[in-house]
C-alpha cells in the first residue's frame, strides 16, 4: 500500500533541499577543512576566525554555522566551534574517508534541479552535462573523484562477491577513477586490468592506480566509447553506471559491442541503479532517472528486464542477478558469453 502522506510531511520534503544545499555550501567552501585544521593546530575558532580564513561576509557565514549546528554537522560551546567526529571523517579533506567531492558534484548539478519542470516540458536538459571531460578542472575532478567516493563504499563488497577466478584480463569500459579495476585486482591476483575512458580521466586514474600499487597491473587506455574502436580479448567486461547516461538506443548498441571485446566464454557485466520491472520503485533509481533528464540527451534509468534484453542481445547465453545487497538501489547483471 502506498505511503499516506500528511500535509506536514509534504511541506517538510518541499523544503528539504534547503538541508542539502546548507552541507553543500558548507564543503564547497571547505569549512570543514580549515575547521579540521585549526584543530590540529590547537586553534580555538570563532566565526569571525572562520570568515577571515575562508573571506566570507562574517554575517552571511554565521547564519550558515548556525544551520550547520542544527544539522549535526558543526558544535558550538559558547562562540567557539567545534568539529564533530563524523564531520571530520566524511568532510574534511584531511581524511582518506572524504566524500566532499561527490557533494561537489552534486552541487555542480543542483541548478538542473531546479529547472526540471522545464525539462519535463521539453524534453531536454536544463544545465550543462557535468562529466569527466568538461572544461572546468575543478568540476572535472569533482565529478571523477566524486565517482570514486561513491565507490568506495561498495567496490570491496561487489569484488568479494565476484568470482572472477580463472580470469586474466579485465577491461573496465568508462572506468572514470578505475575504483572497479582497482578493487578487483586485489580480490584476483593473477587478475590485470584495462581503464578505458576519456583521455581527461587518465591523471586522475593513474594517481589512484599508483594509491594502491597497481601501476604493474593496471593500465589506461583513452577514447569515445561510443564513437572510437575498442580494445578486445578481455574475460571480464565491467560496464558500472554507465548505460543510465545513454539513449535506449545508444546503451544497447554500447552493450553489443562491448559484448564483442570479449573471449569465448568470458563475463559481460553492468552496474547500474536498476528499477523494478513494474516501475514502482525503487527511489533512488526513479529519481536518479530524473537527474539524467535534466543533464543529458537522452539519458535516464532502466528495469532489469532492459538490461536482461540488452545482454541477451550481445550475445549472453545466460543471464543472471548478482546477489548482493547495494545501497541506491544499484544491481548488477552478470551475461556469460558462449564459449
Amino acid at each position: 500500500m502506498a505511503k499516506q502522506w500528511t500535509a506536514g510531511e509534504i511541506l517538510e520534503l518541499s523544503n528539504a533541499h534547503w538541508r542539502t544545499f546548507a552541507l553543500q555550501a558548507g564543503v564547497v567552501l571547505d569549512l570543514f577543512t580549515v575547521m579540521d585544521n585549526r584543530e590540529k593546530d590547537g586553534k580555538q575558532t570563532a566565526v569571525a576566525d572562520l570568515a577571515k580564513t575562508l573571506q566570507c561576509d562574517e554575517r552571511s557565514l554565521g547564519m550558515l554555522v548556525t544551520a550547520l549546528i542544527a544539522l549535526g554537522f558543526l558544535d558550538r560551546d559558547g562562540d567557539i566551534l567545534s568539529l564533530p567526529e563524523h564531520s571530520r571523517t566524511y568532510l574534511s579533506r584531511n581524511s582518506a574517508a572524504y566524500v566532499g567531492f561527490i557533494i561537489r558534484h552534486q552541487a555542480h548539478i543542483a541548478p538542473g534541479w531546479c529547472k526540471l519542470a522545464d525539462s519535463v516540458k521539453t524534453g531536454g536538459p536544463a544545465r550543462d552535462i557535468s562529466s569527466s571531460h568538461t572544461d572546468d578542472a575543478e568540476e572535472r575532478e569533482a565529478f571523477l573523484l566524486g565517482m570514486f567516493n561513491v565507490a568506495m563504499n561498495q567496490a570491496e563488497k561487489i569484488a568479494a562477491a565476484l568470482d572472477l577466478s580463472g580470469r586474466k584480463r579485465l577491461l573496465d569500459l568508462g572506468g572514470g577513477p578505475g575504483t572497479y579495476a582497482v578493487f578487483f585486482c586485489r580480490a584476483n591476483p593473477d587478475l590485470r586490468a584495462t581503464i578505458y575512458d576519456r583521455p581527461t580521466s587518465e591523471p586522475i586514474a593513474r594517481g589512484i592506480v599508483r594509491r594502491f600499487g597497481l601501476e604493474d597491473r593496471i593500465d589506461f587506455a583513452g577514447g569515445n566509447f561510443l564513437r572510437d574502436p575498442l580494445p578486445t580479448g578481455y574475460d571480464v567486461v565491467w560496464i558500472s553506471q554507465i548505460i543510465h547516461g545513454d539513449t535506449p538506443a545508444e546503451a544497447a548498441k554500447l552493450v553489443v559491442d562491448a559484448g564483442k571485446l570479449c573471449n569465448p566464454g568470458g563475463l559481460l557485466i553492468i552496474q547500474d541503479f536498476v528499477l523494478d520491472n513494474d516501475r514502482r520503485g525503487p527511489a533512488h533509481p526513479a529519481l536518479f532517472a530524473l537527474n539524467m533528464l535534466t543533464g543529458t540527451e537522452g539519458g535516464q534509468t532502466y528495469t532489469w528486464a532492459e538490461i536482461e534484453a540488452m545482454l541477451r542481445a550481445a550475445g549472453a547465453v545466460a543471464v543472471s542477478r548478482l546477489d548482493i545487497d547495494l545501497p541506491m538501489g544499484c544491481g548488477i547483471l552478470v551475461g556469460r558469453m558462449p564459449g
